[in-house]
């Protein structure tokens, strides 16, 4: 049986549970414990603060866990990283009051920031030349300035509304963050089986993200002008219809090319266009 430790609750927490549903692992939630078993797959879920997830994965009480890559650089427990998974992507930014006139870093001198993640922050004034007095705090880190517990705040941006809400602005962004897998250094041959299992399903699950299935028929005396423009995985599928001159073309398109390959399609004399989400695909 291998164990995940993953965020007790927040945005990472639901995003987690989304990925883990894909990957069609079947969790029993209505009367969430500490500890989760899986119904169709030999997996665990250890639910714990995201803070503690490195340290618990480090010390083997967890084999694998999923954290944000800001906690997972804060705590520098001595784990692997086994995959970034790419949701749950934000920053850690300075930010100082919206009326600040910001010359740049060098206003940190001598000022006081408030902030979760003093390791890293730590780090980046050093690599600045900026010696500021750290004052760390957990939660509601961006109240600091309006009651005058600090200057500035270094603290995770997403939307950045929580900072416009207290009348701060961002003005250095630190590092990019997302969710990260990670794993024991020490993990069994049995339970890294396992593991490369789930990856598998992690692997087929991203293959899908922002994939269509596009169907359509098209003009035989086309159908090389219309291959041309299709950046199919490898070539896209080709059948004969009932009417003369005419086939059905099937093939895997990315949404961010969508709509301009669908226009080419349609000026090359496609019709019929049919599109469908996929939810898994095993490349």
């Amino acid at each position: 049986m291998l164990r995940i430790a993953v965020q007790s609750k927040g945005r990472l927490y639901d995003e987690t549970m989304s990925f883990l549903a894909e990957s069609d692992i079947k969790l029993n939630l209505s009367k969430r414990t500490l500890l989760v078993q899986s119904g169709n797959f030999p997996l665990e879920v250890l639910f714990l603060r995201d803070d503690d997830i490195p340290q618990t994965v480090a010390s083997g009480v967890a084999d694998i866990g999923i954290v944000g890559e800001n906690e997972f650089l804060e705590r520098e427990e001595d784990v692997e990283v086994v995959k970034r998974l790419g949701f749950s992507k934000c920053r850690l930014s300075l930010a100082v009051p919206k009326n600040v006139d910001y010359p740049g870093v060098q206003w940190f001198e001598g000022k006081k920031i408030a902030t979760s993640y003093p390791h890293i922050l730590r780090k980046f004034l050093s690599e600045k030349d900026v010696n500021a007095e750290i004052h760390v705090i957990t939660g509601s880190v961006e109240i600091s300035p309006g009651i005058g517990l600090a200057d500035a705040i270094f603290d995770i941006v997403s939307s950045g509304s929580t900072l416009v809400s207290n009348h701060l602005k961002e003005v250095e962004v630190v590092m990019q963050s997302e969710a990260l897998l990670i794993g024991n250094r020490q993990i069994s041959v049995e339970k890294r089986e396992i593991l490369d299992e789930l990856l598998f399903r992690i692997d087929a699950v991203r293959a899908a993200e922002d994939k269509k299935y596009v169907l359509m028929n098209a003009p035989k005396d086309k159908l090389d002008e219309i291959i041309a423009v299709l950046p199919g995985i490898k070539s896209p599928t080709v059948m004969p219809l009932a009417e003369e001159g005419w086939c059905s073309v099937h093939t895997v398109l990315d949404q961010k090319r969508f709509w301009e390959i669908i226009g080419k399609l349609k000026d090359l004399g496609a019709q019929g266009i049919l599109v469908i989400p996929i939810e898994k695909m095993i490349v």
